[in-house]
């Protein structure tokens, strides 16, 4: 039985790729898993523990070589054939995905979305094909469509994961704000916008407080001793 990744080292693997290429695009040939690490904001043990999976090893000397690391990256973490995808719902952060992922990835497409609102079905929205979300079933089979991605209402979403499962997905990107109940085997990835914003306001507020109290010290006048006088 092949050894499961973690999640989060494929998502650290696809963050060194995008700091990868940058690299490369500045005509860099190689680069030490400590640069790595800090463009990456992690140790550079944990980037070390994170490309051995690929079986890819650099040198003391010279560290990796960034556009065979590439490769080995691409090799292993993004499809070598055509993957394709489906998104449930076309509303505002639908459109705004579908235009995000044109293009990004040649062997991972999003080839049809789903919608409820009669308007929109048999349009091409963002280029990509609108159907019925009675038609998913169909769609997904006939397609061999293997990835979903939710971007309905939260009361919507796990109605919308239930026809995904039964159709064959096996990967859902959700950003309802719903938890969702899905069989062994189905991975998920929830994606919460609201709860993200409400943790970066937080700490923004929290960097606000601990700065005003130097702040006021600094800028506090002392009064004058003959005003006592």
């Amino acid at each position: 039985m092949a050894e499961v990744v973690p999640h989060r080292t494929i998502g650290r693997l696809t963050l060194y790729w995008r700091i990868l290429r940058d690299l490369a695009s500045e005509g860099k040939s190689s680069v030490y898993s400590h640069d790595l690490a800090s463009k990456a904001r992690v140790t550079a043990a944990q980037v070390r523990r994170d490309l051995m999976v690929l079986g890819y090893f650099g040198t003391p000397a010279r560290g990796y070589d960034i556009n065979k690391l590439i490769e080995h990256i691409e090799a292993f973490v993004f499809p070598t054939e055509e993957q394709r995808a489906v998104i449930a719902g076309v509303g505002n952060i639908g459109r705004a995905l579908l235009k995000f992922f044109v293009g990004r990835r040649p062997n991972l497409k999003i080839v049809a979305s789903l919608e409820t609102n009669p308007e929109k079905f048999d349009r091409m929205i963002q280029g990509c094909p609108c159907h019925s979300i009675e038609d998913a079933p169909k769609v997904i089979r006939e397609q061999g469509i293997t990835v979903g991605i939710i971007a309905v209402p939260d009361k919507e979403a796990q109605y919308v994961a239930d026809i995904f499962v039964d159709a064959g997905i096996r990967g859902i990107l959700n950003f309802a704000r719903t938890a969702l109940h899905v069989p062994a085997g189905v991975y998920v990835e929830d994606i919460d916008l609201a709860m993200s914003m409400d943790r970066v306001a937080f700490f923004a507020r929290q960097s606000l407080k601990s700065e005003r109290p130097m702040s006021d010290k600094t800028n506090s006048v002392e009064p004058s001793k003959e005003s006592y006088s």
